[in-house]
């Protein structure tokens, strides 16, 4: 029998677009409700937007059809707890009201042969309901790693948010097995350090020396250690899987539009597949150099617009 995975997910209106990417990109499909279901395992810990993960052990039409069930489990010696997970596609008419979510917890707390623990338990468990059903298992809730690398001792205020950054590696690569990846234009490392806190082989780059700088001090103050260069796109003469680049612009960028469609030209030759972040217009340029466009959203932050392109 294949294991089916529920996934609850969090997120604000303006990333609405940028969260069902990552949804296409790690499961082949999204999902509009906030509760997505599938049979793909991915650790929660790995999206900005994922709260909770539930294993599937039992599923039915009704509670009574779970409560039956669970009599199954035998703990021994160990200790668990019981969590009714609030996500669910439930009308406001059918809400199941906090008492209930309670007594629903108890009542299987009672069943399941084993000494249950709030605080520490060894085994958490699931319950909640989709799609008419109840489902039933193994919990686990997200530790939002990524929180922490929003404190870096080197920052930059063009940079992408530690948040659309973790996305975008989940979007660029959904199994990092095997994979070799490269962000030719570094900045500060925000990608880099998502990337290496998820175990993903990637390197760094960057034109500007002082930026490189930078980039090294935040690797060093997590912990995380990667190849780091200083130069230009031109010079990358290694092949990869994959190329994440966020495109220089505005007034803290001397980048030409010469400069950007070279950078896109040499992104082509480097890897085999590429993120572009945008603020600007450039399918025509990404057809020009033989990319197809694979898939795309836009992201937000209060009136300045990115496009997330992906190119293959």
């Amino acid at each position: 029998m294949i294991t089916q995975y529920i996934y609850t997910y969090g997120y604000r209106v303006e990333e609405v677009e940028l969260c069902q990417l990552e949804m296409r990109s790690l499961f082949g499909k999204q999902s509009e409700t906030g509760v997505l279901m599938s049979d793909i395992c991915i650790n929660p810990d790995r999206s900005p937007f994922m709260r909770e993960r539930l294993e599937v052990l039992y599923e039915g039409n009704t509670l009574e059809d779970i409560y039956e069930q669970v009599t199954q489990i035998v703990l021994g010696d160990q200790t668990f707890k019981v969590i009714f997970m609030k996500m669910n596609d439930l009308s406001a008419a059918d809400k199941i009201e906090y008492d209930d979510q309670r007594n629903i917890e108890r009542k299987l707390g009672l069943i399941i042969e084993g000494d249950a623990d709030v605080r520490q338990p060894d085994q958490t468990f699931g319950i909640l309901t989709l799609g008419g059903r109840w489902y039933f298992g193994y919990y686990i809730k997200s530790k939002a790693i990524w929180l922490s690398h929003m404190k870096k001792p080197k920052s930059y205020s063009i940079a992408l948010s530690t948040r659309v950054a973790r996305a975008i590696v989940n979007i660029a690569i959904p199994d990092p097995a095997g994979v070799k990846a490269i962000d030719p234009c570094c900045g500060i490392g925000t990608v880099l350090v998502e990337a290496l806190s998820m175990d993903i082989d990637m390197v760094g780059r960057d034109i500007n020396h002082f930026v490189v700088q930078g980039t090294r001090e935040n690797l060093i103050h997590f912990n995380y250690e990667s190849s780091v260069e200083c130069g230009d796109i031109a010079e990358v003469t290694e092949h990869y899987d994959v190329a994440i680049i966020d495109l220089p612009y505005n007034h803290f960028s001397h980048t030409t539009p010469e400069a950007q469609v070279a950078l896109i030209q040499h992104a082509r030759r480097i890897a085999d597949k590429a993120i572009i972040v945008t603020v600007g217009n450039i399918d025509d340029l990404l057809a020009d150099v033989g990319f197809t466009i694979l898939d795309r959203c836009t992201t937000r932050k209060s009136n300045f617009i990115r496009q997330i392109i992906v190119c293959q």
